[in-house]
């Protein structure tokens, strides 16, 4: 019987010696062994494969990255806010208020006021590309106040892991998933926190496939030698003249059948490629406890052991809550790229 997780236990394990808190789970893709799985494109539109060496295999292996650490920790955090907006945990978060800036549903009138089409409405430091350090967070107020001139961040002009507290108070998922306040006052000297809690998930023994082929069918049949012409209205007409400038093939404007082109080199050419095949995928995943106890939480600027085992605790509770909860959500990571444990797909559904 698996022994349950409690607050001694994390506890114990800051107090004491512990290097981290350490998860693997074996994946397989929802489709069965076999099945193909589509991973992220890089530049150029390449999978991210490379060799790497696995324990009892003495031969390197093909692996090829699912999904990214970044990646990973988008979807804790994700995952962290679909429990908060559900009322099941509560985070301190700093929230940005589009709403008044949103559509009206006057298209006209919103283009001449310069009001956002899409309608965003709030954004929380969950949500934000670089957490607690991000633009959209810098270049907001509160009360009037240029944020990085409020009380509450003035706090990150002194921040370091030694003097982490106004960062625990105002955004503590920073000190789990790292953050690098490489905007503000100080540029690329401004303060860096480490990434506690680390995780990826691996396509092990990856075979990639070839061009992804196929052919798109247009049901009204136009014809690749037609030319179409963009209106004043943004719509499209087709045109006789073919010399016209800004004349372009209907496959430009998503007309005409269009086939995937032939590949000629993986590596360099510019296609979309047909996923690959593996043996299993794995998710690593880790809590670094000697990043946490890196941390310093000084109470009026003096150092207080107390509040620095507290906010540890905390900080640990958090990273495994948001793995856990990010576990729960499933591993459907992209299109046609949907796995779960070995154990999920253990009967036909």
């Amino acid at each position: 019987m698996t022994e349950k997780l409690t607050l001694k236990h994390l506890q114990d394990a800051l107090s004491g010696n512990a290097a981290a808190f350490r998860c693997r789970r074996r994946l397989q893709p929802a489709g069965g062994e076999g099945d193909k799985v589509f991973p992220p494109t890089f530049a150029g539109a390449v999978y991210a494969d490379e060799k790497r060496r696995l324990p009892a295999r003495p031969e390197l292996v093909t692996c090829v990255l699912l999904d990214s650490v970044q990646s990973q920790a988008n979807r804790m955090e994700l995952a962290l806010q679909e429990a908060i907006d559900v009322g099941k945990i509560k985070l301190p978060v700093l929230e940005v208020d589009f709403t008044e800036h949103g559509p009206t549903g006057d298209v006209e009138a919103d283009e001449k006021a310069g009001r956002l089409i899409d309608a965003i409405g709030k954004v929380t430091s969950l949500q934000v590309p670089h957490r607690l350090a991000d633009a959209i967070l810098r270049d907001s107020q509160i009360d009037g106040i240029d944020f990085r001139k409020s009380d509450k961040g003035k706090g990150l002009n002194t921040a370091s892991p030694v003097n982490a507290t106004s960062v625990f108070a105002l955004c503590p998922t920073a000190l789990v998933f790292g953050m690098w306040d490489s905007t503000g006052p100080k540029g690329g000297l401004g303060p860096r926190f480490e990434r506690a809690m680390v995780s990826e998930v691996v396509g092990i023994g990856a075979e990639i496939g070839g061009l992804l082929r196929g052919v798109r069918r247009d049901p009204l049949e136009i014809r690749a030698t037609a030319k179409v012409q963009k209106r004043e209205n943004n719509s499209y007409s087709v045109i006789d003249d073919k010399n016209v400038k800004g004349a372009v093939s209907p496959s430009k404007v998503n007309h005409s059948s269009v086939p995937f082109p032939e590949v000629k080199d993986r590596k360099t050419d510019n296609n979309r490629y047909s996923g690959a095949t593996i043996e299993y995928a794995e998710q690593f995943t880790t809590l670094s406890l000697i990043c946490l106890r890196r941390l310093r939480f000084p109470i009026n600027g003096k150092a207080n052991t107390k509040a620095d085992t507290a906010a540890r605790t905390v900080l640990a509770a958090l990273g495994l809550s948001a793995a856990t909860l990010a576990f729960e959500s499933g591993m459907g990571l992209r299109s046609r790229c949907l796995c779960g444990p070995t154990n999920q797909w253990s009967g036909n559904y």
